[in-house]
Parts: C-alpha cells; sequence; structure tokens
C-alpha cells in the first residue's frame, strides 16, 4: 500500500463553501483507481491534509493528472495549488 498525503491551504474565506462542495466530490474521489481510502482533515483556518492509501505507488502515479483535475474544482478557494507527497504504508489500522 502507499499514501499520498497533500498539505493544503484553504482561503479563510472558503472554508464553509470547500466542505459543502466535498460529499459532492465523494464519489470521483473514491472512484479513483486503487483507492482503498480516504481522509480529509482541516482546522477553522482552512490548513489541512488529505490523506488517500491507495494499492501501491504505480498506481498512485498514474491517478496523479486525475487527482490534480480534483484539486483544480477546488482551485479558487486554495491559497496555493497542494503538492502531493507520497510514503510506504507501514500501518493502516482500522476499527
Amino acid at each position: 500500500m502507499y499514501a499520498r498525503i497533500t498539505r493544503y491551504k484553504l482561503k479563510p474565506e472558503s472554508m464553509e463553501t470547500a466542505r459543502a462542495m466535498l460529499p459532492e466530490m465523494k464519489e470521483r474521489i473514491m472512484g479513483l483507481p486503487g483507492t482503498l481510502n480516504f481522509i480529509n482533515a482541516a482546522n477553522d483556518d482552512g490548513s489541512g491534509y488529505v490523506i488517500a492509501v491507495v494499492e501501491s505507488k504505480e498506481v498512485s502515479d498514474a491517478n496523479q493528472e486525475a487527482v490534480m483535475a480534483i484539486w483544480a474544482v477546488f482551485g479558487e478557494h486554495l491559497e496555493a495549488v497542494p503538492s502531493p507527497e507520497g510514503f510506504d504504508v507501514i500501518a493502516n489500522w482500522q476499527n
């Protein structure tokens, strides 16, 4: 497994709008090939992280164009274009 972790920053006035858009994007996000888990965590100031767990680095790399297109939907609400980082998953526990 591989995790694509992306730090982002929303414009302060866009937090509620971006949050409201997210459910509409669920099918598109979870429909990316090899997607196993998706977590979006944010603070009230608009700073946050997206953690996407996918089957492999190769699958993550192949999804890069589609992922950037998803971020583009939120473009006007972001302070800057996010830049993802990738990591091998050491543990992925759930209850």
